[in-house]
């Protein structure tokens, strides 16, 4: 087993031990399984109405009626979850007073921060699995593209990887798992509200960038189903440099 897997291993079981992954992960399914039946009896309200208005039989696209705005309402939920699930990253090893021998390990600090993203990544990844079961119900009821819906749930993937780079940052820099969830969430909401100052300042130089900046227009293109190579681009490199962050307060904290 290499270091990394030994990292992955050793944070899985500390998950599945506590009751905070079963917990979170039962409140995103109930808020994914709760919006999209909000969004498929919206849907049945607006073919009630087409019929009533044509008198025939209605034509949706449950593409932009349930799904996108499904997947766009994801992003205010993996705002507030994914934040929990990295807070005990680093700040309970700190906590435990086992970060001193974390740090003395033969493991080095690219795999143990490589390792307890992975971690967190993986259980993510799991979750958002069981969300693929809406899609699949209903195929069985309507026709819809699935293009869209593999791009949305590229995009939530990518989204839910760079908010627990974050998440692994705010929790290196803190011991209190409570300070690192809030610092977490509070990292990922400005970094969301930069979009409405790139908005005021409309197509200028200086616009354009402070845009580029947020995660905003790279996720929405995603959910429409646009594959960007500057979007792709914007959230690995994004991702690489909170890990980058995250290996240097780790190491600057390894000598004090």
């Amino acid at each position: 087993m290499t270091p990394v897997q030994a990292m992955i291993a050793k944070e899985l079981r500390g998950y599945f031990v506590s009751p905070v992954v079963y917990v979170v992960g039962a409140i995103f399914l109930l808020i994914f399984g709760f919006l999209s039946y909000l969004y498929v009896v919206y849907a049945g309200y607006q073919a009630i109405q087409l019929m009533q208005m044509q008198g025939g039989q209605a034509q949706l696209n449950l593409n932009d009626l349930v799904f996108r705005n499904l997947f766009a309402s994801m992003r205010f939920v993996l705002l507030i979850i994914l934040p929990i699930l990295t807070m005990r990253l680093f700040a309970e090893e700190r906590k435990l007073r086992t970060f001193e021998f974390l740090m003395t390990s033969p493991i080095g600090i690219n795999e143990i921060v490589a390792g307890k993203f992975v971690s967190v990544f993986l259980v993510f990844l799991s979750l958002l699995g069981l969300t693929g079961l809406v899609p699949t119900v209903l195929m069985l009821f309507s026709d819809f593209d699935w293009n869209p819906i593999w791009t949305g749930y590229l995009g939530m993937t990518l989204l839910g990887a760079l908010f627990i780079s974050v998440g692994l940052l705010a929790s290196a820099i803190t011991e209190n798992q409570i300070v690192a969830a809030f610092l977490s969430f509070g990292m990922l909401l400005l970094i969301w509200l930069i979009s409405g100052l790139g908005a005021l300042l409309g197509d200028t130089t200086l616009g354009q960038i402070i845009s580029y900046v947020s995660f905003m227009d790279h996720y929405d293109r995603l959910v429409r189903g646009l594959i960007d190579t500057k979007d792709l681009v914007y959230f690995f490199s994004s991702l690489a440099f909170m890990l980058f962050l995250t290996h240097r307060v780790v190491e600057s904290t390894r000598w004090k």
